[in-house]
């Protein structure tokens, strides 16, 4: 009888896993700005951003920097980043984009949101799982991973003003 619950706590597990997956990919978030910013993160540990406001302790993140760059080179730099990450652009407009993420292995949706503001020259950015209650730390990794590939797509030489 210890082999059958050694069998099928596993298989279950993968069943379950695989069930949210698949939910996940099947949602449609609420993308958009409120009130002119970012969504705030809700209270649980799946979700990052950097919106000034209020937050979870540990949450924030830098927002991107355009440096010596105009605001339209960065936000198209942000763009390639993005799909050099993997990610994919489902919606943009002049000061706001979402995209999407697949996890590898059971194909997650995760969602990514940001805002240009050219007010204060810093691009904001969210991510958040769509299912789950915590992550992980993969949206952390994933906005780490992001601002490093932006940071080389400033860097081309025919990005630089």
């Amino acid at each position: 009888m210890l082999w059958l619950t050694l069998l099928l706590v596993p298989l279950l597990t993968l069943a379950a896993l695989y069930a949210a997956a698949h939910y996940s990919r099947g949602m449609t978030p609420a993308y958009g700005l409120v009130d002119g910013r970012l969504r705030p993160c809700p209270p649980t540990p799946n979700c990052i951003g950097n919106e000034p406001g209020p937050s979870r302790s540990g949450e924030q993140v830098a927002p991107l920097r355009p440096g010596a760059h105009a605001a339209e080179q960065a936000w198209a730099a942000l763009q390639r980043a993005i799909t050099a990450e993997g990610g994919e652009l489902v919606l943009v407009t002049g000061s706001y984009l979402a995209a999407t993420f697949k996890t590898p292995l059971l194909g997650f949706v995760d969602d990514l949101e940001a805002r240009l503001d050219e007010a204060t020259g810093v691009i904001h950015l969210r991510s958040a799982s769509r299912v789950g209650r915590s992550d992980l730390g993969a949206n952390r990794a994933r906005l780490e991973r992001l601002t490093a590939a932006y940071t080389a797509e400033l860097e081309r030489p025919e990005t630089r003003t």
